[in-house]
């Protein structure tokens, strides 16, 4: 199960999507905006978590409570789904959809895609924002989306964040403007959903923030490079490791992120550019820089390994103007 979904026994996904089919053909395509509700059943995310004692068990005999441990529970299959401290407070899936509902009530959002990870410990949600990014003279489309994750088992605060998307070739150009508001992150205590709830107010900020991601989008595709430049970026990207044996994978990379520039056929109206060069390492994260596409979805959105080279690219190319 490379992709991770949560699965049934008769082999459906806990999916929605609207538009293309996904990569993996799973999932439950709605042809229409859904609303909050039918999003939630569509991607079989209407359950409830709870938070329940440990309790351990010695030589077959239960004993008192563990101190300061409480299990996370899923309520339709009583299944665990991580041990957190007394502090954390589940943020039910609902709300998590609630977050969305001022905006898409005002047709400024639609629900794109959602669904649930592993046994239900973690849900993401995909919502997109009217228009385009337009890029270069060609006019090269970027979709405009924000995106929230949610962890039931302790591992990740609620995270909401913009994720420019290429149509093109369907990468995602996490890139690294130096706002606070460029990412929402609420820890799972008492007062979170009423965060939730409140921090809807900051999405409506994130159409400045894609208005400034035109430009200079736009600024990284007017501007050229020579072949010699383009090297130099990769280099400063992904410089030597003094302490490794052999730099070949080091080598192997930046000449991956060259052919991209290069050869591809999506490169092929920003080759020359800076932006062409910094979307060649979007292309190289999202598309080869996991084996184990299980991995894929947190490389690239999420603060994996993916995500910080992209930002890297981003600053350096940004720098680069």
């Amino acid at each position: 199960m490379a992709h991770n979904l949560e699965l049934d026994q008769t082999g459906q996904a806990s999916m929605f999507y609207t538009g293309e089919v996904p990569w993996h053909q799973l999932g439950r395509k709605l042809n229409k905006p859904a609303t909050a509700g039918e999003a939630m059943q569509a991607a079989r995310l209407d359950y409830t978590v709870v938070k329940r004692p440990l309790k351990a068990i010695i030589n077959g005999r239960q004993h008192a409570d563990v101190p300061n441990a409480f299990a996370t529970v899923r309520m339709d299959t009583n299944q665990v789904l991580g041990v957190v401290g007394s502090r954390y407070e589940p943020v039910q899936n609902k709300d998590a959809f609630n977050f969305f509902d001022p905006l898409v009530d005002r047709d400024e959002a639609i629900y794109h895609t959602a669904g649930v990870l592993g046994r239900g410990e973690k849900i993401w949600l995909l919502a997109k924002l009217p228009d385009y990014i337009r890029v270069g003279k060609k006019g090269d489309p970027i979709e405009k989306y924000v995106l929230l994750y949610n962890s039931h088992d302790g591992s990740s605060h609620i995270r909401v964040k913009m994720t420019p998307i290429r149509v093109v070739c369907n990468n995602t150009l996490t890139c690294a403007l130096q706002r606070s508001e460029a990412e929402v992150r609420i820890k799972h205590t008492a007062s979170a959903t009423e965060k939730l709830q409140e921090a809807h107010k900051i999405l409506e900020l994130y159409n400045g923030l894609y208005q400034q991601l035109d430009y200079i989008f736009n600024r990284m595709s007017l501007r050229k490079v020579t072949c010699q430049q383009l090297l130099e970026y990769v280099k400063a990207l992904i410089p030597d490791n003094p302490e490794a044996e052999s730099n070949t994978r080091t080598e192997n990379t930046r000449s991956h992120i060259i052919r991209l520039h290069d050869d591809t056929a999506e490169a092929a109206m920003h080759k020359g550019t800076l932006f062409g060069a910094y979307n060649a390492v979007t292309e190289l994260v999202d598309h080869y820089g996991q084996s184990n596409p299980s991995k894929q979805l947190k490389s690239m959105w999420f603060g994996g390994s993916g995500e910080q080279l992209k930002r890297r690219a981003y600053e350096l190319a940004e720098s680069m103007l």
